[in-house]
């Protein structure tokens, strides 16, 4: 269907690649000269594959690059010039220290036998990096590792970014310190954290057991637990998908959030990516995507959620050009290529899932939006423009909005009003409201494509003032990043399991 770059997984060259049709699914093949050929699985059902492929947007990327070296990815990361999506979400990895050994963790100093964990000067110059990032500075931060919570002065850290102020602060975490401390969960919250993004790998005992070593899963629990009592309302959570292991426990996991959505406003899966050399027959017999993981979900719903209910991240573009012309300055907009990720929001009433595409028309809706962003009258006036664009919003939106079929425990329509007006207050009421069920699909080696990476727009933040796309950093950088600023490790074993 489509060319483009991707990489030899045994040398890292830079190589060819076709992306194509074969059997109802999309596979990826390349060929190095020294190393022989590869193919993957890159979406496992064409007709989403060309359903999300319509949703294409092309960024603007930065003004103010990191690196002056254009159009050599992905080895240039830093961001380059020729990167065409600003930083919607920035990772610091504040310290590769953890309590837990977990085989498909990308960073642990145990295993690499160094200590990587950045000054607060250091991070204090990445933040402001990331807030003088033009034509938009960084809206979003999370702090990552390793484990964050390893870190006596993770508290000082989220404090220093609410100084910067970043409208959304997360930190990725395990649970297991959250879980046997509440007074961490309410010294955090008091920083101004705002969601836990919690690891969280199923509902029963099993899942952790293959994945992290032992059975975390009540200590996770006592973590939700805490975070409520402390008075944190958002949580997220972060399952790591894989076949055998935990696919059969989708369903499971989404009625577990909307049996608890005072407190978990997101679950984010991440299919299984490959570390290291696999042989192409597993790799086939494991790979899962995210049209696999739509086939999951309505499987285990009961039909409740079907692939028709997601979209691609890109989707929302036309929202940030309205909130763009409203505002009358540059808005993040979300131009990552449309097979990074996928996303819908559900709300939850009387026990019953209500996905938002079973009352809002959103392909008409937010094609709507996008002509009352960018037809601007010249001949009005700022403010005039904003009061016809408004007035015209809410005299269209009976035309896409079933009041019949929506929630009736909130004003859906001045909601969505509120929302594209672009408040942060409006923001957060949306997602009191609703329940995100998302998925991204990191790449490896094996299903590498580079016209991703020019459109990620999930960035590390780095000592030496670089920002990385994710998957390029897990994949060619991060040892290279952390062994240029690493210290000698003391090996403390922590005894996570009794």
């Amino acid at each position: 269907m489509r060319t483009t770059k991707s990489l030899c997984p045994e040398c890292l060259a830079v190589i060819d690649a076709s992306i194509l049709e074969e059997d109802g699914k999309m596979m990826i093949e390349k060929t190095c000269s020294k190393h022989g050929s590869f193919k993957d699985i890159y979406w496992s059902n064409a007709d989403q594959f060309t359903r999300f492929e319509h949703y294409w947007h092309d960024g603007t990327g930065v003004t103010n690059p990191n690196v002056s070296i254009d159009g050599d990815c992905p080895s240039s990361c830093g961001l380059c010039p020729s990167h065409k999506t600003t930083t919607i979400l920035a990772n610091i990895d504040v310290t590769n220290r953890c309590n837990q050994s977990c085989p498909v963790c990308f960073a642990n100093a145990s295993s690499s036998g160094y200590l990587y964990e950045p000054s607060l000067s250091q991070i204090s110059a990445m933040m402001h990096m990331l807030r003088t990032q033009k034509p938009v500075p960084c809206p979003a931060i999370q702090f990552a590792g390793g484990e964050p919570t390893m870190r006596e002065d993770i508290s000082e850290i989220i404090k220093m970014a609410k100084s910067f102020k970043f409208t959304q602060i997360q930190m990725a975490t395990n649970g297991i310190k959250l879980g046997k401390n509440p007074e961490l969960c309410k010294e955090l919250l008091e920083a101004g954290l705002g969601t836990v993004y919690l690891q969280f790998d199923g509902v029963t005992g099993e899942p952790y057991r293959i994945f992290r070593g032992c059975n975390t899963l009540p200590i996770k629990l006592k973590a939700i637990e805490n975070c409520r009592a402390a008075g944190i309302r958002s949580v997220t959570l972060v399952p790591t998908l894989a076949k055998g292991v935990n696919d059969h426990q989708v369903g499971d996991i989404i009625r577990f959030a909307t049996n608890n959505v005072d407190i978990v406003k997101g679950i984010n899966f991440q299919p299984i990516s490959f570390a290291g050399r696999i042989n192409k027959e597993e790799r086939l017999k494991k790979r899962m995507t995210i049209p696999y993981l739509f086939k999951l979900i309505e499987e285990q719903t009961h039909g409740e959620l079907t692939a028709k209910d997601f979209y691609p991240v890109p989707f929302i573009v036309p929202i940030s050009h309205f909130i763009t012309a409203e505002k009358g300055f540059p808005n993040v907009e979300f131009t990552v290529h449309p097979h990074c990720g996928t996303g819908t929001y559900i709300y939850v009433e009387n026990g019953k899932i209500i996905p938002i595409t079973r009352f809002i028309d959103v392909e008409g809706l937010l094609e709507h939006i996008d002509e009352l962003a960018l037809s601007d009258d010249k001949w009005l006036g700022k403010s005039l423009n904003k009061i016809k664009r408004i007035s015209s919003l809410i005299s269209s939106l009976p035309k896409y909005i079933d009041l019949e079929k929506a929630p009736k425990s909130v004003d859906v329509k001045k909601l969505f009003i509120d929302v594209l007006g672009g408040t942060e207050e409006a923001i957060r009421e949306f997602h009191h409201h609703t329940l995100f069920i998302g998925a991204m699909h990191f790449m490896d080696l094996y299903n590498m494509d580079l016209e991703r990476i020019k459109r990620c727009g999930v960035h590390y933040a780095t000592p030496d003032g670089r920002l990385i796309p994710f998957c390029t950093y897990n994949t060619i950088h991060r040892v290279a990043v952390e062994k240029k600023f690493a210290m000698p490790l003391i090996k403390v074993k922590a005894k996570i399991c009794s």
